[in-house]
């Protein structure tokens, strides 16, 4: 169970990694990010995520809130995965012996 839930967190990493480069990508390009090969594979791994959101939020959510929402969303899935591990690793560890 713990090596499933270092799995999650890791991959909860590096899509928030992915998504917070496309930011930065998309702040340095100066509105020529839809050329620019990186911030394009940068999109390519984060829709799946911004395809879920899309799919969890009402229609009122505009498409420019949308990564916003799923950085958000990612974070508070990475807490709990933190938290879920650390219960994980003290369960395992023997009583203190005094």
């Amino acid at each position: 169970m713990l090596g499933l839930v270092s799995v999650l967190k890791g991959m909860t990493e590096f899509i928030g990694l992915m998504l917070l480069g496309q930011g930065l990508v998309y702040l340095l390009s100066f509105g020529r990010h839809n050329t620019n090969a990186v911030y394009l594979m940068f999109r390519f791994f984060s829709r799946p995520v911004f395809s879920a959101v899309r799919f969890i939020t009402p229609r009122q959510v505009s498409d420019k809130h949308v990564p916003f929402v799923g950085f958000f969303l990612l974070f508070w899935l990475w807490f709990g995965l933190v938290i879920t591990k650390a219960v994980l690793i003290t369960a395992e560890l023997p009583p203190l012996s005094q």
